[in-house]
C-alpha cells in the first residue's frame, strides 16, 4: 500500500512539474530525488533568436497568420475543409439494368410487367431515341466518365482486352469518373451492384486495386466486380475486399433483394449521421442479364404469356409502342434474319416460330417468363428503395435514372440454353438435354437464357440485339427520368435522340460542378457527351442538342449524325475479318426510326460522307484495330497481370476464390494436380480442391471414405466421376490427378485421358473430355479446403469445408514433367511437414 502511495506522489509531481512550468521539491512532494535542475544549467537562450518570415503560407489558400507561438497566429480552415455541396443540391440515382432492348417493359409498351418504372415514368419522363454502346462493359464506362468507350479503354468486355489503346480493360487517368467528381463536390458516393469495369487480372485478392470502385470515387461498394453472377449463390465484394452472402437460397436469399437490403441500410447510415449531405448512387442489379433467375412466385406470374411467340409478340409490341407515343405512326418491323447468309453469325440466327416442335415452344415461352419474372422481381426491388425515399421525403429532390446498358441479349444462341456458359466455351445446346430442366428453370439448378428469337422480340422493331453496335437492336434502351423538384412535365415522351455518354454532362449542369481540365495532374480528355438537361422543359420533338454519335462493337461499325445513319453490313464474333470489303446500309432514323429502309444506292454521297465521318470519329477515340474474333478466341487472350504466367502454381487452403483470369491455364492442355493431405480421422470428408460450379468446373474431394476427382462438363450430366478403388487410410498422403489430352473434338473441347491416384498407385481412371473455354464468365474461383459458391458436384454441398486432417497445399501444374517423379517430388516434400 505504501508503495503505491509512493508511485502516485511521484506521478502527481510530474503532472505538477508539467503543467506549472515549476520544480517541486523532493521534500515538498514527499517524494525522493524528483526536481528540476537550476535554470542555469539548463541549455542558452539566445538574445536574438531568428523569427519566421512574416505571415508565411505553407499551403495554397491558406489566409490565416503564421508566427512563432500560436497564440500570435490565426488558424484558416478553407484549404483544409471539404468542399460543400450548395445548400438544396439533389441527390442522383442511376438504375442500371443489363440486357434490356426497347420493346421489354411496360412503359415502352411491353409485356414486362415494371410497376415501379411505371410509377417513375408517370412522375417524369420517357425517353425514346435513349442509345449505348451494345455491350456492358463499354456502356457502364460511359456512364461513369461521360466519355466513349474506346476512350475509357472499354473497346469491348474487360474479359476480352487486347493490348491497344481503345481495349485496354482499365478505365485511363484522362477519364476521371463522375464518382470523382461529386465525391470532391460533397456528395456521398455509393455504387451498389455490378461493376465491370475493373481489368479481369485484377480481381483477385492480392492484386491492385487502383481500378475497383473505392479508387475510382466511391466510397462504399457492395456488389459484383464481374460481368454475370450467380443470383442465388453471387461472387460479392464489399468495399475493398470479397465477402461471403449473409444466408443462402433456403432462406430466401437472391441477389436482387440483397442489394436492395444494401441500399437502404447505406442511405440509413448517411442520413443518420450527415442528413444534410445529398448523395449519388449508381444502383446495378444482377437483372437482366444470365442467369435468368427469379423467385418461383414471379415467374408464375407470366405462365402462358409469351405462347403466341416470339414473331406475333413483335407485331402485338409495335402497335402498343406507337399508341403509347414511343414510336411514330408507320413505323416498320424489320426481318428477323436481317444479315445476308454469307455475313451473319449461325449462333445469333432466329428459328422462325412456325419451324418449332412443340417442346421447343414449350421450352422456349417458359425461358421468356423466367427472364419476365426476374426483371420484375428486380424492380420491385427498386420499388422498395423508391418506397424508402419517398417515406424519408428525399424523393421529391432526387433525380432517378431508369436505364438499361444495351439491347437484348442473344447469348442463348437460336436454342435458348440452360447453361449459358455453354454460349462462351462454343458448345452447342441440346433441346433435348434443356428440356430436362423445364421445370427447374430460373432456380438454382439452371443458369439460362432465352432464344434469339426472344432478344430480336425484346428489340422490336429494329434489327438484331446486343453486339450489334450498328443497328438500333443492340444500341437503342429504355430511359426514365424522374425529379419532380427539377421536371415540371409528368408522364411525357422525349424523342431527342440522346446516348449514354450524355448521363455525365446531365449530371454535373443539374449539379453545377464541371469536369476539370486537368485532375490529379493529369490532363484530361474532353467530354465525348452533351448534356440532357434542355430536354426537362423541351416538347417532345424539340430538336436534339446532339450532332453526332459513333459506334463500334466487336467489328460491328455505326454512325448517326443529324438524324441520318450508316451501319456495316458485318456481324460480330465471326472472325471473318476483311473490313475494307463491308458493305454499309444508309438510314434516315429520323423518318424510318425501326432502320428499316436503306437508302444506300439512292443517296451514295451520303454514305461515303457519313462512313468518312466514321472514320474521324474512330481516329479520335482509339477505335482502331477492329476485331471481330469468336468468343472463345478473345476470352482466351493472355493479358499481362502482376504476376507473370508459371507452369507450376501452388494454392494454400482457406484462402479468398482465386478468380480464373489469374489461375491456372488448364484449358486444351494435359495438366495435373497433385495434393499433400495428412488424413488423422477416418471418417475425413470435404473439398480438397474445386475450381468452378455446377455449370462447369472440376473438384478433388473425399466422401465416404472414397477419393473423387469430378469433372463437370458444362453442366451436362452426367458429372465424369473417377472414384478410388480403395478407401483412404489414416496418414500422410500425396492425392493425384492426371489428364492427358489427345485432341480436339468437334466443338473444340478437350478429349483425353484421366488417371486419379493416391501416392503412387492408380485407384480410378478412364476417358475425360475437357472444357475450351472458362469455366465461368466471373466468380466461382479456384478454392482448396472448400468450394465457395454453387457447389462443382452434386455429391456435396458447399462449402463442403475438409475435416478432419490436414491440407498442406495443392500443385496444379501444366508442366510436361513426367507424374510419377511430379508424384515423388510432392512426396518428399510432404514427409518435411
Amino acid at each position: 500500500m505504501r508503495h503505491t502511495l509512493l508511485r502516485a506522489q511521484i506521478v502527481l509531481a510530474f503532472f505538477v512539474v508539467g503543467i506549472g512550468g515549476q520544480s517541486v521539491s523532493a521534500q515538498q512532494s514527499g517524494a525522493v530525488g524528483v526536481s528540476n535542475p537550476p535554470a542555469s544549467s539548463v541549455g542558452l537562450v539566445l538574445s536574438d533568436p531568428p523569427q519566421p518570415p512574416a505571415n508565411i503560407k505553407y499551403v495554397p489558400g491558406f489566409n490565416g497568420t503564421i508566427n512563432l507561438d500560436v497564440r500570435n497566429s490565426k488558424s484558416d480552415w478553407t484549404p483544409f475543409t471539404p468542399k460543400k455541396a450548395p445548400d438544396g443540391a439533389p441527390n442522383f440515382l442511376i438504375i442500371y439494368y443489363d440486357d434490356t432492348g426497347l420493346a421489354a417493359w411496360s412503359p415502352y409498351g411491353g409485356r414486362i410487367n415494371m410497376p415501379t418504372l411505371d410509377r417513375l415514368a408517370a412522375n417524369g419522363l420517357t425517353y425514346t431515341q435513349w442509345h449505348t454502346p451494345a455491350l456492358c462493359s463499354p456502356s457502364r464506362s460511359t456512364i461513369l466518365t461521360g466519355r466513349n468507350h474506346h476512350l475509357n479503354g472499354m473497346a469491348s468486355i474487360t474479359e476480352s482486352a487486347s493490348g491497344f489503346p481503345g481495349s485496354t480493360g482499365r478505365l485511363p487517368d484522362q477519364a476521371a469518373t463522375i464518382g470523382q467528381i461529386l465525391q470532391d463536390g460533397g456528395w456521398s458516393t455509393l455504387w451498389i451492384g455490378k461493376n465491370h469495369n475493373v481489368a479481369e487480372q485484377d480481381v483477385a485478392s492480392g492484386a491492385t486495386r487502383k481500378q475497383w470502385p473505392l479508387q475510382k470515387g466511391f466510397d462504399r461498394f457492395y456488389g459484383f466486380l464481374g460481368g454475370e453472377t450467380n443470383q442465388w449463390y453471387p461472387d460479392l465484394v464489399e468495399d475493398n475486399h470479397f465477402t461471403d452472402q449473409a444466408y443462402g437460397p433456403e432462406q430466401g436469399y437472391h441477389l436482387s433483394k440483397d442489394l436492395a437490403d444494401h441500399a437502404i441500410q447505406m442511405l440509413r447510415d448517411l442520413k443518420a449521421t450527415n442528413p444534410s449531405r445529398p448523395w449519388f448512387m449508381w444502383f446495378c442489379p444482377g437483372a437482366n442479364h444470365a442467369p435468368h433467375q427469379a423467385p418461383a412466385d414471379y415467374i408464375a406470374k407470366y405462365k402462358g404469356k409469351f405462347d403466341d411467340g416470339y414473331e406475333a409478340y413483335r407485331t402485338w409490341v409495335l402497335q402498343r409502342m406507337i399508341a403509347k407515343g414511343i414510336l411514330p405512326q408507320g413505323t416498320q418491323l424489320t426481318p428477323i434474319n436481317p444479315l445476308p447468309q454469307d455475313v451473319a453469325n449461325p449462333a445469333d440466327n432466329v428459328r422462325p416460330w412456325n419451324t418449332l416442335s412443340p417442346d421447343e415452344k414449350k421450352l422456349f415461352s417458359r425461358l421468356a417468363e423466367v427472364y419476365a419474372g426476374f426483371s420484375e422481381y428486380t424492380d420491385a426491388q427498386v420499388g422498395r428503395v423508391i418506397d424508402y425515399l419517398q417515406e424519408t421525403g428525399q424523393l421529391d429532390n432526387t433525380v432517378v435514372f431508369y436505364a438499361a446498358d444495351n439491347g437484348a441479349s442473344g447469348e442463348g444462341g437460336p436454342d435458348g440454353s440452360v447453361n449459358e456458359n455453354k454460349f462462351f466455351n462454343g458448345y452447342p445446346d441440346s433441346i433435348t438435354e434443356n428440356m430436362k430442366h423445364i421445370n427447374e428453370l430460373g432456380g438454382p439448378n439452371t443458369y439460362e437464357h432465352y432464344p434469339t428469337g426472344w432478344a430480336v422480340a425484346f428489340s422490336t422493331p429494329f434489327q438484331m440485339f446486343k453486339r450489334y453496335s450498328q443497328f438500333a437492336g443492340g444500341t437503342a434502351d429504355p430511359l426514365v427520368i424522374s425529379w419532380p423538384k427539377g421536371i415540371k412535365a409528368r408522364g411525357e415522351v422525349r424523342n431527342q435522340y440522346h446516348h449514354s455518354t450524355d448521363i455525365v454532362p446531365t449530371i454535373l449542369e443539374i449539379s453545377g460542378l464541371q469536369m476539370p481540365s486537368v485532375y490529379h495532374g493529369v490532363e484530361q480528355y474532353p467530354l465525348s457527351g452533351v448534356s440532357m438537361v434542355y430536354t426537362f422543359d423541351a416538347k417532345p420533338d424539340d430538336p436534339t442538342h446532339k450532332h453526332i454519335q459513333y459506334y463500334e462493337m466487336l467489328g460491328t461499325r455505326g454512325l448517326w449524325k443529324d438524324g441520318w445513319k450508316v451501319a456495316s453490313v458485318h456481324a460480330p464474333l465471326t472472325g471473318r475479318g476483311k473490313f475494307d470489303q463491308d458493305a454499309w446500309e444508309l438510314y434516315h432514323v429520323d423518318v424510318d426510326r425501326s432502320e428499316s429502309q436503306d437508302l444506300s444506292k439512292q443517296y451514295p454521297d451520303k454514305v461515303k460522307e457519313l462512313v468518312q465521318a466514321w472514320f474521324d470519329e474512330a481516329n479520335k477515340n482509339h477505335v482502331l484495330p477492329l476485331d471481330d474474333r469468336s468468343a472463345v478466341e478473345l476470352l482466351g487472350l493472355s493479358r499481362p497481370s502482376d504476376e507473370p504466367a508459371h507452369e507450376r502454381y501452388i494454392y494454400y487452403p482457406n484462402t479468398a476464390p482465386v478468380p480464373e483470369a489469374v489461375a491456372v491455364n488448364i484449358r486444351n492442355r494435359s495438366y495435373k494436380i497433385l495434393a499433400n493431405i495428412d488424413i488423422k480421422d477416418a471418417k475425413a470428408s470435404g473439398v480438397i480442391f474445386a475450381h468452378g460450379s455446377r455449370f462447369g468446373g472440376h473438384s478433388l474431394f473425399l466422401k465416404d471414405g472414397k477419393v473423387h476427382y469430378v469433372y463437370n462438363f458444362l453442366g451436362i450430366p452426367p458429372e465424369q466421376d473417377f472414384v478410388s478403388n480403395v478407401n483412404l487410410a489414416p496418414g500422410k498422403h500425396t492425392i493425384g490427378v492426371e489428364f492427358t489430352r489427345d485432341k480436339a473434338g468437334e466443338h473444340g473441347e478437350s478429349l483425353g485421358h484421366t488417371k486419379l491416384y493416391i501416392d503412387d498407385k492408380v485407384v480410378a481412371e478412364g476417358p475425360m473430355r475437357a472444357q475450351p473455354g472458362k469455366f465461368t464468365l466471373a466468380g466461382d474461383g479456384l478454392c482448396v479446403g472448400y468450394d465457395s459458391g454453387d457447389a462443382v458436384s452434386k455429391l456435396y454441398k458447399s462449402p463442403a469445408r475438409f475435416q478432419g486432417g490436414t491440407i498442406y497445399g495443392v500443385a496444379v501444374t501444366v508442366e510436361k514433367a513426367d507424374f510419377n517423379e511430379l508424384n515423388r517430388e510432392a512426396q518428399r516434400l510432404l514427409m518435411t511437414e
